[in-house]
């Protein structure tokens, strides 16, 4: 049964326990605001999976399980830093202040996050379904920034199914031999597809493949929001300070399905998955706001009715508003449209006669 080891950094453990020591500076507002994004991440989660079974919505990639993971990595940024998310990263999505509409408008087919950002202040781009390849993107980004002398850094995320792409070696390579300042933000979900973290690498952990590019790897309890948070910023303070790039592999654990076309009851027992579900990061993000911060009944009856509300509405809101133009479709191919890619515009677009 694939459970955590106990050789990762975190502040609240499984059982609650918290080391004082270890928790990072942040209000109650704060830490309400880490456990608010995770509940509206799960709520949107559950709904997602229910509009790709009733038709509403193409394949989807859930999040459940690991929202602490991507709600503390996001919320470490800086304004001004680049985020380099993937396809299941609805949550760093979310907690990068994008609308919730956005991240619909993309599950339709009809947005890629950025077609209404101004290019020359976009910060978070776009989500990569070619594995990996993100990160040669993110570190050429934050070797840029570098070379302006801006002050801020990137973050790239990737599961650990990534780390069998040749992209990750040469981002990583490439990093190190430039002192990118570039966070390479690995959430070992233990399952890329049906594959188990085991068949990716024979090295005992992900975080330990840094030290062969010259610069540190930090393991980390991907469920406990508090402890993703501080690595993350940790790390990204380096970076800016000069000091390099940083890997950090959180390890956490996919709790529902790969995609909606996927069973894992095929390669996976339940038992494991209800030992990790034990584990929940939104039931722990609560019980530490319980007990250090007097969250209270009614606080969270409130907290999840908004969300419901607030996931409805912008169902109801992007379905009132799709419906692609077929002359959308040639958009974004090239800078500057080809002659054979005008020819076929032409065809498709102009002649009525042309099946659709």
């Amino acid at each position: 049964m694939a459970i955590q080891a106990p050789d990762v950094n975190r502040v609240v453990s499984p059982d609650g326990t918290v080391d004082e020591r270890a928790v990072p500076n942040l209000s109650r507002t704060e830490v309400e605001e880490l456990y608010r994004l995770q509940v509206l991440a799960r709520t949107f989660d559950e709904k997602a999976v229910r509009l790709h079974r009733q038709g509403r919505i193409g394949t989807y990639a859930p999040l459940a399980g690991q929202e602490a993971a991507q709600v503390g990595a996001a919320y470490a940024l800086e304004a001004g830093d680049y985020c380099f998310p993937t396809y299941r990263d609805h949550g760093i999505y979310l907690a990068r202040g994008l609308d919730l509409e956005d991240v619909l408008l993309h599950l339709h087919g009809e947005g890629n996050y950025v077609d209404r950002e101004d290019p020359a202040t976009l910060r978070t781009f776009p989500p990569t379904i070619p594995i990996a390849t993100q990160l040669p993107h993110a570190v050429g980004v934050g070797m840029a920034s570098d070379y302006r002398g801006d002050d801020c850094a990137s973050l790239v995320s990737f599961g650990d199914g990534a780390t069998s792409e040749g992209d990750f070696h040469e981002g990583m390579n490439f990093a190190g031999v430039f002192d990118a300042p570039t966070v390479f933000f690995c959430q070992n979900n233990h399952w890329a597809i049906s594959v188990p973290r085991e068949r990716q690498t024979a090295s005992a952990t992900i975080a330990q493949k840094a030290d062969a590019y010259g610069f540190e790897g930090v393991r980390v309890d991907g469920n406990d929001v508090l402890a993703v948070y501080a690595a993350v910023r940790d790390a990204l303070d380096a970076a800016k300070a000069g000091e390099g790039p940083r890997l950090i592999e959180a390890v956490t654990y996919r709790q529902g399905a790969h995609t909606t076309t996927d069973d894992p009851s095929k390669y996976r027992d339940d038992a494991e998955v209800e030992a990790w579900r034990e584990r929940d990061p939104v039931e722990r993000t609560r019980e530490y706001l319980e007990d250090a911060h007097d969250w209270t009944d009614d606080e969270e009856n409130e907290l999840r009715e908004w969300a419901e509300q607030r996931v409805a509405e912008a169902v109801v809101g992007v379905e009132e508003r799709t419906g692609m133009d077929v002359d959308d479709i040639f958009e974004h191919v090239y800078a500057e449209a080809t002659p054979r890619l005008g020819r076929q515009r032409g065809r498709v677009v102009d002649d009525p006669e042309v099946d659709r």
